[in-house]
């Protein structure tokens, strides 16, 4: 008998049950539930007040964080929002693909508005396993939209930041990690020159200068050394060691995931709860809350489709009451009402625990709110989300109407103090999608952040 199926006997003749391993500290996740723009920046920033360690796990400076401190507006793009606290360990995990120029670029810019970034690079880990995004991934991403427009009449929207192109290098086997960068330089330059080589035959038109190239990452190989750790070492020596708060801001949004957005206008990665797992390197036994960040109505930028959308005065109105303009690419956000389907798509696969709804003050003006409750497809209610574009194209909104409440809301630092339409939007919100909001919030700054319990 193999030795495999023997049970370790006791001695009062039963079997033994195999140790439970205790769980150790567990893991908050921030994620975006929409297109992204939802304010995961300011739901971030209010968890990393008293956070130890704050990660992103996927994505690169494809995405946009903007948190306001003390009056100043900082920026950021691959480094994780909650680096702002002094006290914060600020973790880049495998899943992140990043741009070393951007990302001392992004550093240099938010050091010069106010002092919370001062001494980052002390308190900045890098995974070793995440891939690096080069100049001439940008500028093949830069090509591809080109090459869309001409070929098919429409691109996909993309920011340029090469994400696409670093991606399918990393599925490709040919990418190029943090760990090849700090290792050996020689192998690595060989390594760059081939993939450089082979973007160069798909890409005649790509112009790369591989000497200046490899020249500008032996320089930032020596200042990002100190900041690169074994990540999966890193991440279990946190969740094992003493009590920690570990939080995991989520850039892009579910319905941007590359598997369960709305494709091909998506990013190329998972912003959805398992690109924590993969993109850290946790078991999903370590992951506690996973908040959902949900705006007030529904914002999309570039192309694909969208269908609460209002091209008309409605959307406009919340276009300019939300400064609704791309942190990242600056580009006009299309506008529309609340979509409680897309929503719902989003929970099944995120589970979240409690929501954020934020931006509620820009819906002060409004008579009267639509909220998309369910969609019909050939004339008949559908209850999942349709995967197919032309599809979701010509889907009919079913919108239940709730009266606006015409008062301003962004002095209320209660539940209490809001309207009582505005609590009767909220309340509707959480019967629909079955889940708590724990935090509205009512204006820009942490103060105008309601919490609830």
């Amino acid at each position: 008998m193999s030795l495999t199926n023997v049970s370790p006997a006791m001695s009062n003749g039963e079997s033994a049950q195999p140790a439970a391993t205790a769980p150790g500290n567990k893991v908050t996740v921030v994620l975006g539930a929409q297109w992204g723009d939802e304010g995961k920046g300011k739901v971030v920033d209010l968890l990393a007040q008293d956070a130890d360690i704050v990660c992103r796990c996927q994505g690169g400076n494809n995405a946009g964080h903007t948190v306001v401190v003390d009056s100043i507006e900082y920026d950021f793009h691959l480094l994780p929002s909650g680096i702002i606290n002094p006290k914060v360990t600020a973790f880049i995990g495998n899943g992140v693909v990043i741009h070393l120029p951007g990302l001392f670029e992004e550093a240099e810019k938010n050091c010069k508005k106010g002092q919370s970034l001062s001494g980052w690079e002390k308190r900045l880990a890098i995974s070793d396993r995440a891939h690096i995004v080069f100049d001439f991934h940008q500028a093949a991403d830069g090509i591809q939209e080109q090459q869309r427009q001409e070929q098919a009449g429409k691109n996909l929207g993309t920011t340029k930041k090469g994400i696409g192109p670093v991606y399918s290098s990393k599925a490709a086997r040919s990418g190029l990690r943090m760990c090849d960068l700090v290792s050996d330089f020689n192998e690595f330059s060989q390594r760059f020159t081939v993939l450089a080589n082979q973007y160069k035959a798909m890409y005649p038109s790509l112009e790369i200068d591989i000497e200046g190239e490899l020249n500008r990452l032996k320089d930032y190989a020596d200042k990002v050394k100190p900041m690169v750790k074994d990540g999966v070492y890193f991440i279990y020596e946190a969740l094992h060691g003493p009590p920690k708060k570990i939080l995991v801001e989520g850039a892009n949004a579910a319905l941007l995931d590359i598997d369960f957005g709305t494709y091909p206008f998506v990013t190329s990665s998972n912003c959805t709860v398992g690109g924590v797992c993969t993109g850290l390197g946790i078991p999903p036994l370590s992951i506690g809350e996973v908040y959902g960040v949900v705006k007030a109505y529904t914002t999309r930028v570039g192309i694909g489709a969208f269908p609460t959308e209002q091209n008309n005065d409605i959307g406009d109105l919340l276009q300019s009451r939300g400064h609704e303009f791309g942190v990242t690419t600056g580009r006009r956000r299309r506008c529309g009402w609340l979509d409680l389907a897309l929503l719902r798509y989003a929970h099944m696969i995120n589970g979240f625990t409690a929501l954020a709804l934020t931006k509620l003050d820009i819906l002060d003006v409004f008579p009267e709110i639509k909220v998309g409750v369910s969609y019909k497809v050939d004339g008949k209610t559908i209850p999942y989300f349709p995967a197919n574009q032309e599809v979701l194209n010509r889907v009919e909104v079913e919108y239940k109407t709730l009266p606006g409440w015409n008062t301003d809301t962004s002095n209320a630092r209660t539940f209490e103090e809001l309207p009582e339409n505005a609590k009767k939007y909220v309340q509707f919100i959480e019967e629909v999608l079955g889940v708590s909001i724990k935090w509205i919030g009512v204006g820009k700054s942490r103060e105008s952040m309601i919490q609830r319990f």
